[in-house]
């Protein structure tokens, strides 16, 4: 038998390289063996209640925010009555604390003298950092290397202890249950133990309160455990509304799941909704799930972009990925036929990277044709490039990025301009470029984009 993992910790960091090097070792030894976490066992999968939920509702009552839902401001431009279920403003920014809180709350007094671990690439690493550290339980976190830093920091923060290690969160599972074995710590999954599933139910039963008989709830999909816990609830009080689950193409594992009558790995592309890449949906989620959920919605990335601006621009709420999926299902029109209905969409988590967030406001403004690019061949004789730019001043148009270019062509008396700009709608966009073929002979324009 292996030897026991064992960790010096100084505030969250690893003491000394020779107990990096031991971890690493052991980390490869631990992916030849498959430990079955015995709340998450396939052969028998656990379906929550409503009493699940409404006991979780109880004992996390006043140690996390109940969040508004109010009417959107631009919801007479989406054809219906659209709320909004901010859970992105709870104190970690996402609804990952309901499900952490229930789960520690929900352990034996020994296991909360010993201590929780998991793996996780960030909400559900902090959600349940920050409540071990407010409940004075211990919390063990390994995350992939992949992990934001600053999330990895902010767990840190949170005095617990957090081992960076493996090259996914495959990798970092399979660490994090070992070490749950050997030194009997109580594993808690992200989003197929049964106490997390019923924590995050209770958004399901905040929305009915605050938007009494919706024609619908829209849930972002990753691991199943949000959507399970939310139609649980939902189902149980208002049978008419309808569950539907929403997915990004590049990690559509629950609509694979639902093809396949059962969960099935599916492989995961780099996505703006990284925290719905889940490669496999639990099997308590699925098993609670399918039988609530009324449709799934798989929705392209650059719709997700789009929600994540219009969030910005419209309502002032900063989004990551997987928040603004449901956004992007209505913005994609694949919720067409709710058009007059009252709708809420949840938005489940504002934990989005500073420098993703940037690529995913631009992409937007690509999507929509509000960012455009174009290259046009003008005079190389003093004032050609001036000319050009007083052309798009006078269209009201501002420049983001331009270059040019001599050397490919074949007139020596022109040169080749690249714009990159913004404009206010795509329209404004056509008109751009009907004024710049006016003027010039050479002019290659953006495509049609994919928001139009």
């Amino acid at each position: 038998m292996s030897q026991p993992i064992k960790l010096e910790t100084t505030n969250g960091a690893t003491n000394g390289n020779s107990k990096v090097e031991e971890l690493k070792s052991q980390s490869v030894l631990a992916r030849t063996e498959e430990i079955v976490d015995p709340f998450c066992d396939p052969k028998k999968p656990q379906r929550i209640s409503f009493h699940d939920v409404t006991s979780a509702a109880f004992l996390i009552k006043g140690g996390v925010e109940r969040t508004p839902c109010p009417k959107s401001t631009s919801s007479e431009s989406y054809g219906m009555d659209l709320y909004l279920k901010k859970d992105f403003l709870q104190f970690t920014g996402s609804f990952k604390e309901r499900g952490a809180r229930y789960a520690l709350l929900s352990l034996s007094e020994e296991q909360k003298r010993k201590g929780v671990i998991s793996a996780s690439l960030g909400n559900h690493a902090l959600a349940l950092s920050f409540h071990g550290w407010k409940l004075g339980i211990p919390v063990t976190v390994v995350m992939p290397k992949a992990a934001p830093i600053m999330k990895i920091q902010k767990c840190r923060n949170y005095k617990a202890r957090v081992i960076v290690e493996g090259r996914d969160m495959g990798e970092a599972k399979t660490l994090a249950m070992r070490m749950s074995r050997e030194e009997k710590l109580l594993y808690v999954n992200g989003y197929d133990h049964p106490h997390i599933m019923a924590g995050q139910g209770t958004i399901g039963l905040e929305i009915l309160e605050q938007v009494p008989e919706p024609d619908a709830v829209v849930v972002p999909v990753g691991g199943g455990g949000l959507i399970a816990g939310i139609a649980t609830a939902v189902k149980a009080l208002s049978p008419s509304t309808k569950i539907i689950g929403v997915e990004s193409e590049k990690c559509a594992s629950f609509s694979r799941a639902m093809e396949n009558k059962g969960p099935i790995h599916t492989p995961i592309k780099n996505t703006l909704a990284d925290g719905l890449a889940v490669p496999q949906v639990g099997v308590n989620a699925y098993a609670t799930a399918v039988p609530l959920i009324d449709r799934m919605v798989v929705v392209k990335e650059e719709w997700i972009a789009v929600a994540i601006l219009r969030l910005v621009e419209e309502e002032k709420c900063v989004v990551e990925g997987a928040g603004g999926t449901g956004l992007a299902a209505i913005l994609a029109g694949h919720l067409d036929d709710l058009r007059g209905k009252k709708v809420v969409v949840l938005l489940c988590g504002g934990n989005i990277d500073t420098t993703v967030f940037g690529r995913c406001l631009e992409r937007g403004l690509a999507a929509e044709g509000r960012l455009v690019k174009f290259n046009v061949e003008v005079s190389d004789r003093p004032g050609g490039i001036n000319d050009l730019c007083a052309l798009l001043v006078r269209m009201g148009v501002s420049i983001k990025d331009i270059m040019h270019e001599r050397a490919w062509l074949r007139d020596i008396y022109t040169v080749e301009v690249k714009v990159v700009c913004e404009t206010m709608d795509w329209a404004h966009s056509l008109e751009l470029k009907d004024e710049l073929k006016k003027c010039y002979n050479q002019v290659k324009f953006s495509d049609v984009p994919l928001a139009i």
